[in-house]
């Protein structure tokens, strides 16, 4: 099973958009799939609202920091390479899509969808594999 079609199952089984992309990647990213579920689940339906920025996109940019960060609490030093990989997954993201907010993305002032959930999903998969390499 490919990454695309793992995230979609894990949403056909009630994860939210930013968990079903983080957690397809739990084994790559040496973290367990529950803390990572964890961690997402604040950011799906566009963090809470549909205002905001896709959990699907969500869920890529946060593989982001935890593939690259050092996690040096201390003196942290990966964070403007980490913005980077972010910046560039948003914008490949925005290619896809159309957009990178949530309520823009379901069409929910328009009545014109640009992409469904599934389709985020697959994209957001689509830009972690192309920009971390996973």
């Amino acid at each position: 099973m490919n990454k695309k079609e793992k995230a979609i199952e894990l949403h056909d089984r009630r994860f939210n958009c930013c968990q079903a992309v983080a957690c397809a990647f739990a084994e790559e990213v040496g973290m367990d799939e529950a803390t990572l579920f964890r961690a997402g689940e604040g950011f799906g339906l566009g963090m809470g609202g549909m205002d905001a920025t896709c959990g699907a996109l969500s869920g890529a940019v946060m593989l982001a920091g935890i593939k690259n960060s050092d996690g040096n609490v201390d003196s942290p030093a990966t964070k403007a390479a980490t913005y980077a990989l972010s910046k560039e997954m948003v914008k490949r993201f925005k290619e896809k899509t159309g957009s990178t907010v949530c309520r823009e993305l379901k069409g929910v002032d328009t009545g014109k969808m640009l992409c469904s959930c599934p389709d985020c999903i697959r994209c957001g998969v689509e830009v972690v594999e192309e920009v971390l390499g996973l």
